[in-house]
């Protein structure tokens, strides 16, 4: 008799790994000045009894917030997140230590099909990188 034949079960895709993010804060008011500040943003804010909340205005794709609460605490070590600089990551680059930030790598090319990237450490002290085409 013949063997059995076995399904091979299709992999699902997920084509948005990242669905959230949210950025630490500890003084909630200071973080959100400075990304207002260096992307030229007014961020929403939402306060519950336990946590502070300002919103990355979207219309699509990945949302984001910096956030004041309990287990919300900047650092500058684990997970690198890349933030959206736009046609050019110099305009909110230049931004980043007027915002009382600190430029930890400049504008440096990852190659050209995947354009530039800079780090930095943010007002709270969390480490991020922006990334543009160009």
């Amino acid at each position: 008799m013949g063997g059995t034949t076995s399904k091979r079960k299709k992999k699902e895709t997920n084509k948005g790994i990242i669905s959230w993010f949210e950025i630490p804060a500890i003084n909630f008011q200071q973080s959100v000045d400075f990304y207002n500040q260096i992307f030229g943003i007014d961020m929403e804010k939402n306060f519950d009894d336990n946590y502070a909340m300002a919103f990355f205005p979207v219309d699509n794709g990945i949302g984001g917030a910096i956030v004041k609460g309990p287990g919300s605490t900047p650092s500058d070590t684990g997970p690198l997140l890349y933030l959206n600089a736009g046609q050019d990551l110099n305009t909110i680059l230049k931004r980043v230590e007027p915002a009382g930030g600190r430029i930890v790598m400049t504008k440096t090319l990852i190659n050209e099909e995947s354009g530039f990237f800079a780090i930095f450490i943010d007002s709270e002290g969390n480490k991020l990188a922006l990334h543009s085409n160009k």
